[in-house]
């Protein structure tokens, strides 16, 4: 198991992540908006950090798993966590360049 995927819970398969995303799975980059607009992935919805327990009901609704990212997966691990906590399914892709 890899440093990252210890530390940060983010998934070490680029191919896994792919293959949710392909198969319908929502993007949600939790980093600021400021970050977000310097750059992000296609599609990709932006939900800070700091914004996700208010959006709970809001991403339960979109009925599909949800990959997050951020800038190194720190903040992404966290948001899934909490959306995990509360029944949805989550993954952690790390870093939003990952996705690419």
């Amino acid at each position: 198991m890899s440093f990252l995927k210890k530390l940060f819970g983010i998934s070490s398969n680029k191919a896994d992540v792919k293959a949710l995303v392909n198969n319908g799975a929502k993007i949600i980059d939790v980093r600021t908006a400021a970050e977000f607009s310097g750059g992000h992935i296609n599609g990709a919805i932006n939900i800070p950090l700091d914004k996700i327990s208010s959006n709970i009901n809001k991403i339960k609704n979109y009925n599909k798993p949800i990959v997050l990212c951020c800038a190194s997966g720190m903040r992404s691990a966290q948001a899934t966590n909490q959306l995990k906590q509360n029944g949805v399914e989550a993954y952690n892709a790390g870093g939003w360049k990952n996705l690419n």
